[in-house]
This record gives structure tokens, sequence and C-alpha cells, in this order.
């Protein structure tokens, strides 16, 4: 028996593009489910070397929640790149402020930590609203099970 194995040229041709609706969705569960379709893991011809994966579009980022108590306990942290320049923001500001970073960056932790996760992490478009930029390419419903 063969195994199939996808080429990038051609696996460029079969993508879709989806739109998903984060309104009173838990963040990591969207996040988990963004990132398979991100990589192509719902496709057959799946392939972990080449980027087979579809278009996601995130809407209504900013209704997104968190369980438990992960909003106080929980933070998001970065580096300026100045000397003590750690910086830290409690996940209850960063979901009012910077909503739609908050799902980029949980999305970007599921997705492989090399070139082919960057290409994978281009694929994925963040909106606050429900009104997004991307009408002309006919955007399917994805249902988060």
């Amino acid at each position: 028996m063969k195994t199939y194995m996808a080429h990038a040229d051609t696996a460029a041709k079969d993508r879709k593009w989806y739109v998903v609706d984060a309104d009173g969705v838990a963040l990591g569960r969207l996040a988990s489910k963004v990132a398979a379709v991100l990589r192509g893991k719902h496709k057959p011809t799946f392939t972990p070397n080449v980027d087979t994966g579809d278009y996601v579009i995130v809407v209504n980022c900013d209704k997104v929640m968190l369980t438990g108590k992960k909003a106080e306990k929980k933070y998001y942290r970065y580096h300026t790149g100045h000397i003590g320049g750690l910086k830290e923001i409690q996940y209850k500001t960063l979901l009012a402020t910077k909503a739609d970073l908050a799902v980029y960056e949980a999305v970007k932790g599921m997705l492989p930590k090399n070139s082919l996760g960057r290409k994978m992490l281009t694929k994925l478009k963040v909106y606050k609203g429900a009104e997004h930029n991307q009408q002309a390419q006919k955007p399917e419903t994805l249902k988060l099970d």
C-alpha cells in the first residue's frame, strides 16, 4: 500500500476559507480547533512537512472567555529587549484591550515552532467585531464541536 504525500504546489490549490465566531467560546478550545484547521489536520491529505491547511477568519474575538479564575491568575508576558524589560499584563486586561492579540498568541502557541508554523500563521485573520474584510473569498462557517 502506498502512502500519499502532498506537495506544496498541489496543497495551495485546495485551500478553503472558514469563518469562526468566537462569541462565548473558551480561548483554548477555540485556539486548538483553529490551529488544527491551519495545519490541515482535518483533511485526509494531511502531510506533516507540507502546509496543507486552510485560511481561518476569527470574528468577535473580544467576546472570547476564559474558564475558572484564569482571567485573574493568568498573565501575558513579553520582553521589551531592554535590561529589566519584562512586562506582564493580566489576561482580564488583555481581553478587554487587545483581545485579537490574545487569540493570535493562543493559536501561535499551538502551531509548530519553525518556518512552516510561521507560514501557517499568515493564514489566520483575527477581528474584534463581527465584520471582516474577506467577503470576496466566500468563507464557510466552521463548527466548533
